[in-house]
């Protein structure tokens, strides 16, 4: 499984939490129904999980004057695993995290979903 796909699974797995499932249920249902986790992606999936409020909070303060309520779901799971993977896994690169964000708004959002976090992350990146 490439990293590419790994990180996909990871994006999953955030947005299926979004809905208030329990998480170890979750990672079972998909390990059963689906494929089996990569390391990886269960790092991060677990990772954004026990970062959520740090990790909103960055999200918050670079979306000017968008609360995260108000940004879809699917924009949240992107941005929560973008910012994870930014702040705490060093081997990536992060104009890879970024590029992989963009990648998957324009798989799973839009055009200007991917524009704006494109720009979000830009400014993590910057500020840090």
């Amino acid at each position: 499984m490439t990293r590419k796909e790994e990180r996909e699974q990871a994006f999953t797995l955030i947005f299926e939490s979004l809905f208030g499932n329990e998480k170890s249920d979750l990672t079972q249902l998909y390990s059963e129904n689906v494929e089996a986790i990569s390391d990886y992606a269960l790092m991060l999936f677990n990772g954004v999980n026990e970062k959520e409020k740090e990790l909103d909070s960055v999200i918050s303060k670079y979306s000017k004057g968008w609360k995260i309520s108000r940004i879809s779901k699917v924009n949240v799971a992107i941005l929560r695993l973008a910012v994870y993977e930014l702040k705490y896994v060093d081997e990536v690169p992060q104009s890879v995290s970024i590029n992989e964000a963009v990648e998957l708004a324009k798989k799973y959002s839009s055009k200007e979903d991917s524009a704006f976090i494109n720009g979000l992350l830009g400014s993590v990146v910057r500020e840090d």
